[in-house]
């Protein structure tokens, strides 16, 4: 009898032992699923963060500082090797601007890409006049329309590279000032059928409309049009706006309608400053190349040491928007420097108006 209920016992045992072993080895599959899911999880997340930073990023276009070559709602394929991608530059949290480790700055450079930036491509960097470490800073997407050391004048809205107006790009808008003739109103509705924006009016018969040239010509075949001109500002005219923008570079000027020659810094241009160009490179020594400066009773100090002349350390460019009279670019705050360079602008691969998809804008390429 004692031995029946031994085995007894020991099959009981046995039973329950097999169940255990079971359950264990249940848990050891289920653990091992969610360790190859983590796994996988946080491989794809550093894989994504390296592409993002090394290769390719997407931008949402914010405003309407580009229209109508971008159009806000859409979003970018922005390429980092075109131009070569930099190495970080702060210890920060993937895809999300600006969360990064206070007072932690790594040493960073660019790594080689296919090409420099050309004169007219759309690119996106950092915008140079927010007081944050460069990486840090909002991302601005504008075209740059002149490079380093390139001879840049704006005179009566026109821009002139080298001496020569602008190369024409399709969809580049200013605003114009439209008089009709007697009695007759000019509606939002009528311009934007055409293609432009009514902006505002002086009075009864004169309006401000934003358009770009193509448009401008339509309107000037309307009958009821009595005079069509640009909106200029006067060389002599002061715009208590733009001179008070970001940054010093628009306190050398007067408006954004007119600018003598100047030529975008490049890296080994040996400048003089005056008190003329002050303003003009105030940003660039003091700000993006980290130099002491200060003028006193007429002396200009440089480090602490006395002198007028100076070194660029870095290559600069001139970014405007081609919404030219709705965009903040370098005729207000100044150059671009070459480390603030995030990628050429290269593909629109979605686009919404109020949530609405733009179907034929998806996949379009840059120009």
């Amino acid at each position: 009898m004692e031995d029946k209920k031994d085995q007894n016992d020991q099959g009981i045992s046995s039973y329950w032992q097999k169940k255990k072993d079971k359950k264990e080895e249940e848990n050891k599959k289920a653990k091992s699923w969610l360790r190859e899911w983590v796994d996988a999880i946080v491989f794809a997340f550093i894989a994504a963060a390296l592409l993002r930073a090394f290769l390719f990023g997407s931008y949402k276009i914010p405003t309407p500082s580009m229209e109508k070559t971008l159009m806000t709602g859409d979003l970018l394929i922005v390429s980092n090797v075109t131009y070569g991608p930099r190495t970080p530059m702060a210890v920060c949290v993937p895809f999300l601007q600006g969360w990064c480790v206070p007072g932690i700055k790594l040493p960073s450079t660019r790594l080689p890409g296919f090409r420099d930036i050309e004169r007219n491509d759309i690119f996106v960097f950092n915008v140079p006049w927010e007081v944050k470490p460069v990486s840090q800073k909002t991302n601005y997407i504008k075209r740059a329309v002149a490079i380093a050391g390139d001879t840049i004048s704006i005179e009566d809205k026109t821009l002139y590279i080298n001496g020569e107006p602008e190369e024409d790009h399709e969809g580049l808008q200013k605003h114009y000032v439209l008089r009709m003739s007697d009695r007759v109103r000019l509606s939002s509705a009528k311009m934007e059928s055409v293609g432009g924006e009514l902006i505002g009016y002086n009075n009864q018969d004169t309006y401000i409309v934003n358009m770009s040239d193509e448009v401008a010509e339509t309107v000037q075949g309307w009958a009821e049009l009595d005079t069509m001109y640009l909106n200029i500002s006067d060389e002599g005219v002061v715009d208590r706006n733009y001179v008070q923008s970001q940054g010093d570079f628009s306190k050398a000027f007067n408006n954004s309608d007119q600018m003598p020659e100047i030529v975008v810094p490049f890296e080994g241009q040996q400048i003089e400053i005056t008190n003329d160009n002050w303003y003009i490179y105030k940003d660039i020594i003091e700000r993006y190349e980290r130099n002491e400066l200060r003028r006193e009773g007429g002396a200009i100090f440089i480090n602490g040491e006395e002198t007028n002349s100076y070194t660029i350390k870095q290559d600069y460019y001139f970014g405007m928007g081609d919404n030219r009279d709705n965009s903040q670019d370098s005729r207000f705050w100044g150059f671009v420097p070459e480390d603030h360079v995030i990628g050429k602008a290269s593909l629109v691969w979605f686009s919404t108006d109020n949530f609405v998809p733009r179907f034929e804008r998806i996949f379009t390429v840059i120009k």
